[in-house]
């Protein structure tokens, strides 16, 4: 694309703020609530653009070739737009120093120091009542301006004393590096030959497709009604204005689509389709259109429902108020289902959370998968999945909250940990103490799987050096605690390389091939107060075959094992914690002893 003259070869991407509150209007730009898995998320998206192979790991960084300049947004604490007359401009986010390094600093950590990435990106807001552009502790100044401020006032801010001709010049020579790294002044021999016909190939517009079938998440099931069998169900009416969505799938910050795939197109090449819109557009203020949704529902053999958001709804600039589909758009739902004489599907277009307990609950609503954005090849995914071309494998990124959270919750408030006295549930699946839609890590699949733990190193012994520093963690009465209740990491990793090493033999049960994403917690031990519930330590996705086995090894640093402490200390406690594998009564638990002594 920059050889064709329609892009740059820097991008601001990509956008790894963690998902601290479901109402935040970009959502849809970020990878999740955990900062784990966004860190992940933000090592490998910013070495897919930057590393030029050979180079990846060049001891000195400035001299290492760069396919694009990756940046990563927003550092720090940045998750509201425009709440209640509340904007992101002048929002001073108050934020304890213990949620700052456990939930708001990890993943750019992450992307720092294991994605090698070559900008960040400051925050609009302000922290703790200084700017987060301006605050040295967190930055030390910043090289560009994406605005007028350097163009309007560094002259005069030069003029009166208030920067030095150095820091100008200094800034100016890590541009240019970038400048130089990504080949901007002499080409790159490398990729000079790229053009169109090597964006829009087949293979590339196969993985859009793809990418999306991996992401899909299959949320309701009943009676295995999915897939359907395209011979069976020969005549569909497909309902709602995402039915012919185009452009709503990619979201935003999207790049230049090679060609839609609108669920609509890919439906009518399995089956006659009946399509109506069933709202006029996504905010459904009226019911004019819902009788004929109702109708092509009637002479079905299967009713797909496309529902959900769009940038309307969510999107920079844009908090939302509520957790519910905006209009009439459960009106349209439930009326479809209810009259329909055969299976119901809902499709949900979404970045953030919806609150559909109604559907969940609606036996007439035989299955719901959520889409995400899908991007252009969404429609060609969702019709794969629901014919039963692809297996769904993905997971809940995010809490789906019941739509009464936001009234238990201001956005504007940053704690994490949930208040019994302001009757405050907390946030994010590490703290929420009150009851979900849809947990975080939900994914349901066409086939069975179960997972045996086949072995693994239940104990960490640690010898400490005679003069090492102990700290406390607050404990729950009558605790049993170690005369050392916890080191810190650095300390620890010092003394011990120890690993956490362990094997689960996953075994596909039923008869069609699959994906199952192994999600591993650290689930800290019970002695102590104030810690997460449990949080993502490592995951992995397996595909298998029916009746297939397959063993899958993991291993875990002592940094694993940590937690933050109310003064913001990085520390492994003592005791015992608890490695689990997967959620729910298929869930693999095993015990790890940690015990620290001179």
């Amino acid at each position: 694309m920059y050889n064709l003259g329609m892009a740059g070869l820097t991008f601001w991407s990509p956008n790894i703020n963690v998902d601290r509150d479901p109402r935040w209007g970009r959502t849809l730009e970020t990878p999740g609530e955990d900062p784990f898995v966004v860190g992940r998320y933000a090592v490998n998206y910013v070495r897919g653009l930057q590393d030029v192979e050979g180079s990846e790991y060049s001891e000195d960084p400035n001299s290492r070739p760069l396919k694009v300049s990756s940046c990563c947004k927003h550092y720090a604490a940045y998750d509201l737009e425009d709440w209640l007359g509340v904007n992101r401009w002048t929002f001073d986010a108050k934020v304890a120093e213990q949620d700052m390094v456990e939930t708001f600093q990890r993943h750019f950590e992450m992307c720092v120091e294991d994605g090698d990435v070559s900008s960040v990106m400051c925050s609009f807001n302000i922290i703790n009542g200084i700017p987060s552009c301006a605050d040295a502790r967190l930055l030390s100044g910043l090289d560009l301006d994406c605005g007028i401020y350097y163009t309007n006032y560094t002259m005069p801010a030069l003029n009166q004393g208030k920067v030095r001709e150095s820091d100008i010049e200094k800034a100016l020579i890590n541009l240019y590096i970038l400048l130089m790294r990504v080949g901007w002044f002499d080409g790159s021999p490398a990729y000079a030959s790229l053009g169109k016909d090597d964006v829009c190939t087949k293979e590339n517009m196969e993985l859009a497709a793809d990418a999306a079938r991996q992401g899909i998440v299959l949320l309701k099931n009943d009676n295995h009604t999915l897939p359907l069998h395209s011979n069976i169900y020969k005549k569909l009416a497909l309902v709602g204005p995402h039915a012919n969505a185009t452009t709503a799938m990619i979201g935003n910050y999207a790049g230049i689509p090679c060609k839609y795939v609108s669920p609509l197109d890919a439906f009518s090449k399995n089956a006659d389709v009946s399509y109506a819109m069933g709202c006029a557009n996504v905010k459904c203020k009226n019911e004019t259109f819902i009788f004929e949704a109702m109708e092509a529902a009637k002479n079905a053999d299967a009713t797909i429902i496309i529902a959900g958001l769009d940038l309307s709804i969510e999107a920079e600039g844009t908090d939302r108020t509520d957790l519910l589909l905006p209009g009439y758009r459960t009106d349209l739902i439930n009326r479809v289902a209810n009259i329909a004489p055969t299976p119901v599907i809902l499709v949900i277009f979404s970045g953030g959370v919806v609150d559909i307990a109604f559907a969940k609950n609606n036996k007439k609503i035989k299955a719901i998968i959520w889409a995400g954005y899908p991007g252009e090849g969404g429609g060609t995914a969702i019709a794969d999945i629901i014919f039963g071309r692809y297996n769904p494998g993905g997971r809940l990124p995010l809490t789906w909250y019941q739509a009464n959270y936001v009234d238990q919750v201001p956005m504007t408030s940053m704690n994490l940990r949930p208040d019994d006295n302001l009757g405050y549930p907390g946030r994010t699946y590490k703290f929420f103490n009150g009851s979900t839609v849809y947990p975080f890590g939900y994914g349901l699949s066409y086939t069975q799987f179960n997972t045996t733990l086949i072995g693994a190193k239940k104990s960490l012994d640690v010898k400490l050096r005679k003069y090492q520093s102990c700290h406390d963690l607050q404990s729950v009465p009558d605790a049993y605690l170690n005369p050392c209740p916890a080191v810190l990491v650095d300390d620890l990793i010092s003394i011990t390389n120890e690993k956490i090493d362990f094997e689960i033999l996953v075994h596909n049960s039923g008869c069609k091939k699959g994906n199952l994403v192994l999600i591993v917690y650290e689930v800290p031990p019970n002695a102590y107060q104030g810690l997460p519930s449990k949080q993502v330590v490592g995951f992995k996705r397996v595909s298998l075959m029916a009746g297939e086995k397959q063993s899958v090894k993991f291993e875990l640093d002592v940094k694993s094992l940590s937690v933050v402490s109310d003064s913001a200390y990085l520390l492994v406690p003592s005791g015992e914690h608890m490695i689990q594998v997967g959620d729910g009564n298929g869930a693999v638990i095993f015990p790890v002893n940690v015990n620290f002594h001179y």
